[in-house]
């Protein structure tokens, strides 16, 4: 739904690419944990208490009983293969994540599947790269990330990679909108390949695949 929201222009690519609504993602702070709890426990949805006792205060997912809608709400931040920092980032949009974040979401996962691949490549088209929070997508969020994390620079950048290979499969796209969600990714690649690494990222660059350098993902919602 923040994808949506934040591509008022572009959004109906999702029905026309057959994209699925499965569940709804909230961030917030962890200070706010237990008043969450309250809340969504007083609107009638069940809290997994697995999931509670498996991620402490960094993660709950609520079941709808009524319409099968699941809930996943994630504290102070995003951790799927790896992990993006929310601290101090929550309040530069409303009332979504800013993009930068949005777009990390989706690029950190290591089986990505075809819906997040399609959120992603709306927001692309919707949004340029910048320097700011205000509808651009913050390239030095990202890079200040992929700039200290090899894990998740491999990550994004390959999934950079594999999102520029699935354009051509859309043919419902026009080809101006693909080439100008493709021009994006390649500055968004650009930015990254250009941000000078830090040392702990070139001795782990080393070590390259060899290595596993992310985080299994467990459907907790289709559990």
């Amino acid at each position: 739904m923040a994808f949506r929201t934040h591509c008022p222009k572009f959004g109906q690519w999702q029905e026309a690419l057959g994209r699925a609504f499965t569940d709804i993602d909230f961030a917030s702070y962890r200070r706010f944990f237990p008043d969450i709890q309250r809340l969504l426990t007083g609107l009638g949805y069940n809290e997994d208490k697995m999931v509670s006792r498996l991620f402490g205060e960094s993660r709950m997912l609520f079941h709808d009983p009524f319409n099968g809608r699941h809930i996943d709400i994630f504290f102070d931040e995003l951790h799927f293969s790896h992990t993006v920092p929310l601290a101090g980032r929550l309040e530069a949009d409303s009332p979504t994540l800013p993009l930068a974040e949005l777009l990390l979401e989706k690029m950190q996962i290591v089986q990505i599947n075809e819906k997040d691949l399609i959120d992603t490549l709306m927001l692309l088209r919707e949004h340029p790269i910048g320097e700011t929070d205000d509808e651009t997508i913050q390239a030095s969020i990202i890079t200040g990330l992929t700039s200290r994390d090899w894990g998740l620079w491999r990550t994004v950048t390959g999934n950079l990679s594999l999102l520029k290979d699935y354009l051509p499969k859309y043919s419902q796209l026009a080809d101006p909108d693909r080439l100008i969600v493709a021009e994006r990714i390649d500055l968004v690649q650009q930015r990254i390949d250009e941000a000078p690494k830090s040392v702990q990222w070139r001795l782990r660059a080393r070590i390259g695949d060899r290595v596993k350098w992310y985080e299994d993902v467990e459907d907790l919602a289709g559990r």
